[in-house]
C-alpha cells in the first residue's frame, strides 16, 4: 500500500470553502490526511467536511471565521489547540484580487485585500510555526505568477503576491535547517470563483484546472524548491521578468490588461441585457 507523505497528519487550509483551497482539501483527504478547514462560510465548509469524511474516513474540523477581522488569527489558533490538534501542514490559500484603476477602487476594499493576502498569511504562519517546527512540517503559501511583474490595474494584488513570494523564500532559507519545508505556489489564471470577484478582465491566458495546480503544489513540497510555477508558458514568462527592465515590464502589463478590459466589454454588455 502506498504511503503518502501526509498520511495521518493534520493539514490546515485557509480559504478552504471553494476553488484551490477546496481542491487542496480533497486531494489531501484522498491521501488520508486529516483536515482543518478555515473560511468565512460555515455552510460550505460543513458540506465539504461531510464529503471528505464520507469519501475518505478522515477527521475534518471546521472553523468558520473572517481572517481579516480583529483577533481572528488568535481565535483560530486557540480553537485548534482546544480541539487538541497539532498542525503538520499549513496551507495559506485565502486571498482575493481587485481589478481596476487604483484611484477608482475603494481604498477600504484594497486595504482588506492587503489584510487577507498579506497580514493574515503572515500571522497564521507565525501562530502555527511552533507546531510546524516540532513536527518538521511544511508551509505552502499560494502566491501567483503576478508576483513576478508589477501588474497595472491590479497594483495591490500584484504587490501582495510579490510579498508572499519573497516572504516564502526567506522562510525557506530560515527554516530549512530545522526541517520545515516552505514553498510558494505560483499559479496563473485558474478555473475557480476567483474571477467572480476580480472580473474576467483580470484573467491572462487560458485557465488551468484547479486540480492540476494543487497536484503541482503538493509535489513541490518534496522537491526542496522555494517556489513552483504552474504551466510552461507561465514558467517562461515569469522567469523572463528577470531580464526585462522594470519600466518595460510595467508598461507591458498595462497594455495586456488594457486589451483584456476591451475583450471583456462584450461579455459584460451581454450579461447586462434583460
Amino acid at each position: 500500500m502506498t504511503r503518502h507523505p501526509f498520511e495521518n497528519r493534520n493539514a490546515l487550509v485557509t480559504g478552504a470553502s471553494t476553488g484551490i483551497g477546496a481542491e487542496f482539501a480533497r486531494q489531501l483527504a484522498a491521501q488520508r490526511c486529516h483536515m482543518i478547514l478555515v473560511a468565512r462560510s460555515r455552510d460550505k465548509l460543513e458540506a465539504l467536511a461531510a464529503e471528505l469524511r464520507a469519501a475518505h474516513g478522515v477527521r475534518v474540523e471546521v472553523i468558520a471565521d473572517d481572517l481579516t477581522s480583529a483577533g481572528a488569527i488568535g481565535r483560530v489558533h486557540a480553537e485548534v489547540a482546544r480541539r487538541g490538534v497539532t498542525v503538520d501542514l499549513l496551507i495559506n490559500n485565502a486571498g482575493f484580487a481587485t481589478h481596476g484603476r487604483f484611484e477608482e477602487t475603494p481604498i477600504e476594499r484594497q486595504l482588506e485585500e492587503i489584510a487577507l493576502n498579506v497580514s493574515a498569511l503572515v500571522a497564521m504562519t507565525h501562530a502555527f510555526l511552533p507546531d510546524l517546527v516540532r513536527t518538521r512540517g511544511a508551509v505552502l503559501n499560494v502566491a501567483s505568477t503576478a508576483a513576478f511583474y508589477p501588474i497595472a490595474s491590479m497594483a495591490v494584488y500584484g504587490a501582495t503576491k510579490a510579498f508572499v513570494l519573497s516572504f516564502s523564500e526567506a522562510l525557506w532559507a530560515e527554516l530549512g535547517e530545522r526541517g520545515v519545508k516552505v514553498v510558494a505556489l505560483c499559479p496563473g489564471a485558474t478555473e475557480t470563483p476567483f474571477f467572480e470577484i476580480a472580473g474576467e478582465a483580470a484573467a491572462v491566458g487560458a485557465k488551468a484546472k484547479a486540480s492540476d495546480v494543487v497536484q503541482l503544489g503538493l509535489r513541490s513540497l518534496s522537491t526542496g524548491r522555494t517556489h513552483a510555477i504552474h504551466g510552461l508558458g507561465n514558467y517562461i514568462l515569469s522567469n523572463l521578468a528577470r531580464f526585462v527592465p522594470r519600466a518595460m515590464a510595467a508598461r507591458l502589463t498595462a497594455e495586456v490588461m488594457r486589451k483584456n478590459q476591451v475583450r471583456a466589454l462584450p461579455a459584460r454588455a451581454a450579461s447586462a441585457r434583460p
